[in-house]
């Protein structure tokens, strides 16, 4: 589904908004936050993210452009509201 490089393709099917179930996002955010040091707060936004959005983007970061809605929700300062 992915290519190598910095051209990687995601299936908006699979990843893009409304592509989950609420009841799918705690899995999703387990796999979405497995690798981090950070693994509470990424768990708590990703899953706060996920239930809004109904997506988490593929890989443990970056990606987010799959999830148009997960990329531009952004905190009071204008950070990125979700991991």
């Amino acid at each position: 589904m992915a290519s190598s490089g910095s051209n990687v393709k995601w299936s908006q099917k699979r990843y893009g908004p409304g592509s989950l179930k609420r009841t799918q996002c705690p899995s999703e955010c387990d796999r979405r936050c497995k690798k981090t040091q950070y693994h509470k707060a990424c768990i708590t936004f990703c899953n706060k993210c996920c239930r809004k959005c109904l997506c988490v983007p593929p890989g443990y970061y970056g990606n987010k452009q799959v999830c148009s809605c997960y990329n531009n929700w952004k905190t009071q300062e204008g950070g990125p509201k979700c991991p």
